[in-house]
């Protein structure tokens, strides 16, 4: 049995807990939201539903980029971590539906009674801080690791937390309109609130959406192209540095590259030379795959 490389098993152990935490939030915002009939908590319910997939999807994503290339993916198995990004920014998008049609829904009949009890505050702020703590670890791991899936995952908890916070400000303007009933139109600030989460979820499927489509597309990061060319002409010997080809797949890039070098070297000279370009490239490109072509000038 392979061993599994020390950095996977941190990523995995990272995405594991944040599937973990992903059940037990669903769970506990799914029955306060049905047992208040609070749309804002049963939007974030349904949002936490998604975290849920997203973070079981993470863990799979995470544990087959891991696998090493083979002679049917000779890149490896990266790209599946940008399959999965994509499958979640779906979903997102899916969720986003519901929660603008049953607010709107409520705001014009201004039907759905609401009960605003302790146990309403108190499963957001249990949200809001299982989210930070999560966000922090995820964050963490990606960067130690340039996991694109890991790095995803931050950013969506990190939006959850404000999310989450816009929710509790629509049960506490429900709340004002019980105890001041002069204020009664504030009763829709848990339907407003649910519109609230739903543009926050739009927004992070547009941002999550582009960047998982730029990697499906090989998009090369704006400008890399350029630093590459620059840096590998600085390296003494180098004539011209031309055809750069840049892919991501998963946390791994690839980049090729042809240079124009000083003809009449020997090979253990212009491997010499290609040693340093790589390393002048890896200052740019940390851990990248890179691959040379020499050719005289």
């Amino acid at each position: 049995m392979t061993a599994i490389p020390p950095g996977d098993r941190e990523k995995q152990s990272a995405a594991l807990k944040s599937l973990l935490t992903a059940v037990g939030l669903t769970g506990i915002k799914t029955v306060v939201g049905l047992l208040t009939g609070s749309l804002g908590i049963l939007a974030e319910a349904a949002h936490s539903g998604f975290d849920l997939v997203a973070a079981i999807m993470t863990f799979l994503a995470v544990r087959i980029s891991g696998k090493p290339p083979d002679t049917d993916h000779l890149y490896g198995h990266g790209k599946v971590e940008n399959l999965s990004a994509l499958f979640e920014t779906v979903l997102l998008l899916f969720t986003c539906v519901w929660i603008v049609w049953e607010a709107i829904h409520r705001l014009r009949s201004h039907h759905g009674e609401i009960e605003v009890t302790v146990w309403s505050f108190a499963v957001m702020l249990t949200s809001i801080a299982a989210d930070t703590s999560r966000s922090r670890m995820l964050s963490r791991a990606a960067k130690k690791y340039n996991s694109q899936a890991l790095e995803a995952d931050a950013l969506h908890f990190q939006t959850d937390i404000w999310s989450s916070a816009v929710v509790i400000g629509g049960l506490i303007a429900v709340k004002v309109a019980e105890w001041i009933p002069r204020l009664g139109w504030l009763r829709g600030g848990d339907a407003v609130a649910a519109l609230g989460v739903s543009v926050i979820i739009v927004w992070i499927s547009v941002r999550l959406g582009r960047r998982t489509i730029d990697a499906l597309l090989d998009s090369a990061p704006a400008g890399m192209e350029q630093r590459i060319a620059v840096a590998a002409q600085g390296v003494d010997g180098v004539r011209n540095c031309h055809k750069v080809r840049i892919r991501a797949s998963g946390p791994k890039t690839f980049i090729d590259l042809h240079v124009l070098v000083d003809g009449g070297q020997t090979l253990a000279q212009a491997h010499d030379l290609t040693e340093r370009i790589e390393a002048a490239i890896q200052e740019i490109a940390p851990q990248a795959d890179i691959t040379v072509h020499p050719e005289p000038f």
